[in-house]
């Protein structure tokens, strides 16, 4: 194993540490604070009898879990659409593939009478495919990212768009629809149960699936169509595959957490830092990245209002929207 190998790998370890850590503090943190040492017992010794050991198995296990899997799911979508792209600001936030999978989902609630997260995870993965090929046709994306002003223009018109017929819908809809999607448009993932975690664990593993089985022809794609070709990559199977994973990949994030911006973009550029251009690692690098700033954005919603939360989609966006600033200083909208 060589040194470089060597360091991307405790890397990749120290990440998951991290992650690790920053899940047990989600555990104990809210606005009850549970000592760790009973959500530790919770986990491993649960009695029903106890108020706090409900609070952490019913309530705080799945919104960590939901908020970690919603992160990696962006983390390595962002990554993927970076790639074939060869956009720095390409995310499925900022290109508009969240706001169709919202506003698909909200279609599916109010109009089809969809009630479970193993229905309208469907709608959702659909709307994030729909809004991604509107937008890749209209930025011009089939040229690999040629250019990328136009890529992002698309992406926020679009968003605009879907989100106000998304709004149109909501205010349209009973008012027991407007109540459970409020905090679901704002990126939360509070009230939500194991059942929503297991349908989005086996979504985001399809995806992951499909992500990590192209992660080494992305390299040769990110340098290009026609070098991509040079080096025996089929760029057609390859753009489909990178396509399909990202519309589950997002389509799975926004049907468990609601529509969130900037940490697919935020986290492929750390894991690029990280780990080099090999997207081999910043795949995974990316993944963990993302998960861990949407689960640290859920734990600082929970503390900066108290007792009242702020969704973790916003204070991911007020996270993310100083570091979008930073990119497209750096980069200047030039192709990666």
């Amino acid at each position: 194993m060589t040194r470089r190998r060597q360091l991307r790998l405790r890397g990749l370890l120290g990440g998951a540490a991290v992650l690790v850590a920053v899940a047990l503090l989600s555990l104990v943190v809210g606005s009850r604070p549970i000592p760790v040492a009973d959500a530790l017992r919770a986990l491993w010794f649960f009695d029903a009898r106890e108020d706090t050991h409900l609070i952490v198995r019913e309530l705080r296990v799945p919104r960590t879990i939901i908020a970690i899997l919603s992160g990696l799911a962006l983390g390595v979508a962002g990554a993927i659409m970076q790639a074939v792209t060869r956009n720095p600001l390409a995310e499925p936030g900022l290109l508009g593939v969240n706001a169709g999978a919202a506003v698909a989902v909200v279609i599916g609630v109010a109009i089809f009478d969809v009630s479970s997260m193993g229905q309208y995870v469907w709608f959702s993965i659909a709307g994030a495919g729909v809004a991604g090929v509107a937008v890749f046709v209209l930025g011009q994306a089939h040229e690999t990212g040629t250019n990328p002003v136009r890529l992002v223009l698309a992406g926020a018109g679009l968003s605009i768009m879907l989100g106000s017929i998304t709004g149109i819908v909501i205010l349209n809809a009973p008012l027991a629809i407007f109540d459970s999607f409020r905090n679901w448009a704002a990126g939360s993932v509070d009230g939500r149960g194991l059942d929503v975690a297991k349908v989005l664990a086996l979504a985001v593993l399809v995806g992951l699936v499909l992500a990590f089985a192209i992660a080494g022809k992305l390299n040769a794609l990110a340098m290009g169509e026609d070098l991509g070709r040079a080096l025996g990559v089929d760029v057609r199977m390859t753009w489909f595959l990178a396509c399909l994973s990202v519309m589950v990949l997002a389509g799975a994030a926004t049907a468990g957490a609601g529509p969130i911006a900037f940490v697919g973009l935020v986290a492929p550029h750390v894991a690029r830092a990280a780990a080099g251009p090999d997207y081999r690692w910043i795949l995974p690098y990316a993944g963990i990245a993302a998960a861990v700033l949407l689960l640290s954005a859920d734990v600082i919603g929970r503390v900066i209002a108290m007792p009242a939360e702020v969704a973790a989609g916003i204070v991911a966006s007020l996270i993310g929207g100083p570091f979008f600033i930073v990119i497209v200083r750096r980069f200047r909208l030039m192709k990666l």
